[in-house]
């Protein structure tokens, strides 16, 4: 299967994902609005959130795919599912006594960490206090789900692992249904949505779990053991589990500073919604593909094939990214009216939230390529660089969302997140073409030029018709023919993109052929197609 196929069974499993993650915020949007509960329910999911980022996602695609692939090559199957049990009993374990320690703390942390601006409103405080320990477990679910995804990648088994994030919000629409049904108060639809969280994470972790079976392969628990292989996996993955949580870092940086603002989380959490789309779809599909396909090549001593892969790589997260962020730019407003706009979500919140959006959109191409530039390092079990790029990013966020949220509000904090991430891209970028891990193409950087005036010229047509279509997308318009103006907007940009981009050589048909070409085996420093 061909590099961009198998970013296309992933990012499509994702794209369903994020489809009903928009169906769920838009009944979130109509039953709670940028309500106190929003504010509560959204503040206390983030906490299991981040550390599900810190401790599963970032930590095991990052540390656990490389070793994992390294046993199969070196012990076979039997010895990829010994060191798999082997880490399954610590991470357990780990995770067990994280989950008691963080209950038992879980006022602390939510009057100094996840929602200081809660502290003077009793109620508040004290919801978000029972709800997220109700969620906290979630996390626990999740890692377990995570080490079993890896493992799935890196036996080129993709879907289960990419669809199991679908029951999520499967579980949280239908309480929402059930809510919105029964007339439930916000408080109720709240907790409703608390119980889903923990619920689905249960499901999410038996999808991936037969997934293994029926890959092949068992994991039995075992007593935990700190083995040699065990403690190579620490030593990798706490770093990494710092810089595969950055974005949840500083959005949680973001959302302790916004919760001084009725409204702001949910505000910030409505527009993340929707530049996740993109992200999810590219960024994370290249990440999860990637990171195996170039172990792989390493390991074989096929460097110039490893530098191929991730320019390839590079060169279609651009393709998809560049026009996204200028379409986010443009159509941010609208966006939202069509998704968001109705029952306790009123046009001032769009006005807000569409601010928000614009700015995420600026930062879409920084955030997509990281997932892309990354696994050149973790490839190469280099995990430290990375997580100091993080530390810069992180101050970087916390300075500008201190500075700019008192005089911009919650879209401050969204250019502090921007500005964040194009730092960091441009950090690992450079160091990866210094140490020679990426090659530099001129061909490359001439066709992500033509790319971004493709865009523009997009843009600048969405912008005139935009003002064509006012009429209909304005917020007194039918929902109907707002979905229909819009769909017939993004419908015109996407022909625009790209008849502009083959016409002016920002894209071509040797493009598509290299990136859906199946590359044969290619000997140990061998030229590959560039």
């Amino acid at each position: 299967m061909s590099l961009v196929r198998k970013f296309m069974t992933v990012g499509g499993a994702t794209l369903g994902s994020r489809i009903f993650g928009f169906a769920r915020e838009t009944l979130m949007a109509a039953a709670l609005g940028t309500g106190p509960m929003a504010d509560v329910f959204y503040a206390a999911f983030r906490f299991p959130n981040l550390f599900r980022r810190l401790f599963a996602e970032g930590a095991f695609n990052a540390a656990f795919v490389p070793l994992f692939s390294k046993e199969i090559e070196a012990n076979g199957t039997e010895g990829a599912k010994r060191f798999s049990e082997e880490v399954f009993g610590v991470l357990f374990s780990v995770l067990f006594l994280l989950t008691i320690v963080m209950e038992l703390s879980m006022p602390l942390l939510v009057r100094f960490i996840i929602a200081p601006g809660f502290a003077d409103d009793p109620e508040k405080f004290g919801i978000t206090i029972s709800m997220a320990a109700v969620m906290f477990p979630y996390l626990m679910c999740m890692s377990l789900t995570a080490m079993m995804s890896g493992m799935l990648n890196s036996l080129h088994h993709f879907f289960a692992a990419a669809v199991a994030p679908i029951f999520l919000n499967v579980v949280m629409i239908g309480a929402l249904f059930y809510a919105l049904y029964t007339g439930a108060d916000p408080l109720a639809t709240a907790w409703y949505l608390s119980w889903g969280v923990l619920a689905a994470g249960v499901l999410q972790l038996a999808v991936v779990y037969f997934g293994v079976l029926h890959a092949g392969m068992s994991i039995g628990l075992r007593f935990p053991r700190f083995t040699p292989n065990v403690k190579r996996l620490l030593i990798l993955a706490v770093p990494a589990a710092i810089t595969g949580g950055i974005t949840q870092i500083n959005q949680l940086v973001g959302q302790a500073i916004a919760s001084a603002q009725d409204g702001a989380i949910a505000a910030l959490q409505y527009a993340d919604r929707i530049y996740q789309l993109p992200l999810g779809v590219v960024g994370i599909a290249v990440g999860v593909v990637l990171l195996p396909e170039l172990s792989r090549a390493l390991k074989g001593g096929n460097l110039r094939e490893a530098g191929n892969l991730q320019n390839r790589s590079i060169e279609f997260v651009l393709f998809l990214t560049i026009p996204a962020a200028f379409a986010l730019w443009v159509l941010s407003d609208e966006i939202i009216r069509v998704l968001y706009e109705r029952g306790a979500f009123h046009a001032q919140n769009t006005a807000i939230v569409g601010s928000i959006l614009a700015i995420y959109g600026i930062g879409l191409p920084a955030f997509v390529l990281i997932k892309a530039l990354q696994p050149g390092f973790y490839a190469r079990e280099d995990t430290k660089t990375p997580m100091r790029f993080s530390v810069v990013a992180v101050a970087v966020n916390c300075g500008l969302a201190l500075t700019l949220f008192p005089r911009l509000g919650a879209p401050g904090i969204a250019a502090a997140e921007a500005t964040a991430g194009w730092i960091s891209t441009i950090l690992l970028f450079v160091t990866l073409l210094r140490r020679g891990h990426l090659v530099w193409e001129w061909a490359l950087m001439r066709r992500t030029a033509l790319l971004i005036v493709s865009a523009a010229v997009m843009g600048g047509v969405l912008y005139y018709l935009r003002n064509i279509f006012e009429a209909s997308l304005a917020s007194g318009a039918s929902l109907l023919t707002k979905i229909g103006a819009l769909g017939l907007l993004i419908a015109v940009s996407m022909i625009v993109y790209f008849a502009v981009a083959f016409l002016i050589g920002g894209a071509d048909l040797g493009m598509i052929r290299r990136n859906l070409k199946r590359k044969a085996a290619v000997k140990p420093d061998a030229p590959t197609d560039a």
